[in-house]
């Protein structure tokens, strides 16, 4: 009799097992450390220092094509300014690419690597359209359970200069607004 309880209870695990393994969604295998990420939403403060109001960044990320891309959508101060992305794998570049459309005209498009572990995402992309001179943008992303620490650089008018940082928190569902 002890056999048999042992059986069921094996069975009973593996189709357990079976049913969490055909919830969770497909997603191209070099995007596989983003998965944690999914459908997660941030928030982070990108106020200057001195600056006299709040720059309030929210985001959401999630999966998209069906698995082969993560979308990410963010937006400051309710849609002053705000972006999507595509990330993907480009299987001619052996690399994870990205575009990223923003609300004030440009664009950008570079490919970002994991290092130590999947926890830090170094990133490079190219600016095309932007009013300010900016032609690259590099950033280190560091991930954890609860935090995403970003910051970055610019090349502005042919000099680099230092650009945004923030540290971002798991936050609630909230809904990315765009004006």
């Amino acid at each position: 009799m002890l056999r048999a309880n042992q059986v069921l209870l094996i069975l009973l695990l593996s189709l357990f097992s079976f049913s969490l393994q055909a919830e969770q969604p497909t997603l191209h295998p070099k995007l596989e450390p983003f998965r944690p990420y999914l459908d997660t939403y941030w928030q982070g403060d990108l106020t200057q220092s001195g600056a006299a109001e709040k720059m309030i960044d929210r985001s959401h990320w999630q999966r998209a094509l069906n698995g082969n891309a993560i979308k990410t959508v963010h937006s400051i101060n309710d849609g002053v300014y705000g972006g999507e992305s595509i990330i993907y794998w480009d299987e001619a570049k052996q690399s994870i690419n990205y575009y990223y459309f923003t609300t004030a005209g440009f664009y950008t498009h570079g490919s970002m690597t994991f290092e130590d572990n999947n926890q830090r995402i170094i990133a490079r992309e190219a600016v095309e359209n932007n009013a300010n001179g900016i032609t690259m943008v590099e950033s280190v992303s560091t991930l954890s359970a609860d935090t995403l620490t970003v910051s970055s650089r610019y090349l502005q008018n042919g000099e680099w200069v230092p650009g945004h940082s923030a540290t971002y928190q798991r936050v609630a569902p909230h809904q990315v607004k765009f004006k």
